[in-house]
Parts: C-alpha cells; structure tokens; sequence
C-alpha cells in the first residue's frame, strides 16, 4: 500500500514519549543520570525504567518486596547493599543461594576475598586453598571458620527441633549479632525481622556444613563412615520455608519482587501464585488472588535460552505469577551484569527516595 504524506501522524499528536539527548552538564547525582537515560535507549533506558520502578516499589506503603538474590554477589563485595535495602525497609522477604549466604557470613565476621592473580594456575590455587570464584578468591581456611561458627550454632540449638532454613538463617544470624556489630546479611535480617530463605539448602557450603556436624557426631559414637553417610539424618523440613513464606506473602496487599541473577531463589519466590491457584483449584480453598505489581530484574540472561533466569516478567504473566501492565502491573528488566547496574540503580533510588523525603 502506498503511503500518502497525509497519513503520516505526529508522535506528539499520538501521545507517544518523546526522547531527550544525554546532556552530563545538566546531571549532578545518580538519581539525575538514571532519570535522563529513562528518555534515551537501549540498555541505558532500561536501567532508567528500572530506578522509576524501584521507586515505585519502595514508596508503595502496601507492598512487601521480596528480594531473590543468585551468583557469587557477596563474593564480588555485593553484600552491603543488601544490607542497605533491609535496613531502609526495603526488602521484607529474602531468598537466596546457600553460596551467596555462606560467603556473607565469611564477610560478616571480617574474613577477606582476595584478587586472583591469572598467573597461577587452577592446580595450584587448589593446593594453596584458594577456591577461585571467576576473577576473585575465597580462602579455604575462611569456609573453615565459617564451619566452627555454624557448628557453634548448631550445638547451642534444640537437637529434637524441626529445622528449616529459614530458621537456621535466623539463628545464624542472631549469633552474628551477638558477637559482631559488623554488618551483615544474615545479621541485618536478624535484627530486622527479615526472614531468609535458601531453597536448595543442600547445594551450598551451609549444607554440607550440616552434614559435616551430623557425619562428626556419627563417627564419634563408633559409626563407620559408610554408615554415617546412609544413615545421615536431621530433623529438617523444607516444607516449613514454604509454608511460613505463604505466611508471609499473605499478608500481603501488594507484592514487589526485587531479582539479581535467576535461578532456584527466583523461581521459589515466583511459584506462590501458582500455588495459592492450585490450593484454590484443586482443594476449593478460598484465598485472595496472588501476583506480583512490580518487578525489577537484573541478569545479563536472555531469554532464547529458554531457562528461568531469563524468562521475562512477560512470560510469568501466563503462569499467573505477575499483574499484566494493562492491569496495573509495573515491571522493569536490566540485563547487565548485576556488580555494574546494581550500584548505580541503589544509589540512585537512595538519591530519589531522600529528595522525595525532603522536598
């Protein structure tokens, strides 16, 4: 069909969002960088879109955000921020590996990663007890030290209690505020009544620290270690995390979720509405209806690989776990490596947050 220069609309007449050029004279603070590259393009837009949306999160008095954090963040010195998003109130549920957990507690009882040096060898970090992370390196005598805390812990706790993680994250993190005043993920959450949640507690050195305290206790009364093994046992039920996070989440008005990386700690916090769908569907029981308003991810997966870490909230709308747009739902994707954006979006929020505040 052949256009006559009649048809041809104007994007102001059609209400469409005008861009603007990225003037750094006119910017003074984080908060101004991220709202002028909302009204560029790319993945600079998006990490503009992402500030607005956070905002929005942290300044809805009815939602509860809950934060899902994956990858070695606390190994890439990450772990403050988060500690910064609890103490402001920003974060009321947290999900996590075990890794990025266990290597917070090594910060929080002021243990150092190191810089790797690429000249040595792989071989040669393994016999040297240097545990590399990418381009950073976790001591093994630090995983060591991070055993004896948790085996103190573990000594000092009723052996007939039914454990969880979220339970066990909590007693860690109520030693930690007994022996330390450095902050601390676990130790923050601690003292600001946020639970959290490792669901595949297993796969993380706190698992195996566990299994560790309970093989030790085995071999001591006489058991051999093809015994102790098959015979492993503690009183551990994942189930409880589930059921008190359904707690938590229904006492919800609104609900934020807050994602670096993917993975286990966000399909875990995003499965609740599919849950509360099945309890209502195939039990006939009566609960409200569960969705996240706002999200804000930030991973450098795409979606063509057709894992969940990439999978957009666009996607999660069909498995009824995100409020569509045209419904109300506000929703903001950065796929950058989280040590880049992340800083620049808390930073920014912080800025905008306090101006809000004050003004």
């Amino acid at each position: 069909m052949r256009r006559k220069p009649e048809d041809f609309h104007d994007g102001a007449a059609d209400g469409l969002i005008p861009l603007s050029p990225l003037d750094l004279n006119k910017i003074s603070d984080c908060d101004e960088l991220l709202a002028a590259m909302s009204r560029t393009a790319f993945g600079g837009r998006n990490l503009g879109e992402a500030a607005e949306v956070l905002h929005l999160m942290v300044t809805d008095p009815e939602c509860i955000i809950v934060g899902t954090f994956s990858g070695a963040m606390t190994v890439a010195k990450m772990g403050l921020m988060i500690c910064e998003m609890i103490d402001r109130g920003w974060l009321k549920i947290i999900i996590s590996t075990g890794a990025l957990m266990a290597h917070g507690l090594i910060e929080a009882v002021e243990r150092v990663h190191y810089k790797y040096d690429p000249r040595q060898s792989d071989q040669e970090l393994y016999r040297m007890g240097y545990n590399r992370v990418y381009d950073t390196l976790e001591m093994e005598t630090n995983l060591d030290y991070a055993e004896h805390i948790f085996g103190t812990v573990l000594e000092r706790m009723d052996k007939n209690r039914v454990l969880s993680s979220e339970i066990i994250c909590a007693e860690l993190g109520r030693y930690l505020a007994e022996i330390t005043d450095q902050p601390g993920i676990l130790r923050n959450a601690y003292l600001a009544g946020v639970p959290v949640f490792i669901p595949a507690f297993t796969d993380s050195e706190l698992g195996l620290d566990v299994a560790n305290w309970m093989i030790a206790q085995a071999t001591q009364q006489g058991q051999t270690i093809e015994a102790a093994l098959t015979a492993i046992s503690v009183n551990f039920n994942p189930f409880l995390d589930l059921g008190r996070y359904a707690q938590e989440i229904l006492r919800a008005k609104k609900l934020g979720i807050f994602t670096i990386g993917g993975g286990v700690p966000r399909n875990w916090a995003q499965q609740v509405g599919p849950f509360f769908d099945i309890l209502q569907n195939r039990l006939q029981i009566d609960l409200p209806f569960i969705r996240f308003h706002y999200g804000v991810r930030l991973c450098p997966e795409p979606a063509h690989w057709g894992g969940l870490s990439g999978c957009t909230y666009q996607e999660g709308i069909s498995w009824g776990k995100f409020v569509p747009p045209q419904e109300g739902g506000r929703f903001a994707e950065v796929l950058c490596d989280a040590t880049i954006a992340w800083p620049i979006l808390l930073k920014a929020v912080i800025q905008r947050y306090e101006k809000r505040k004050e003004g």
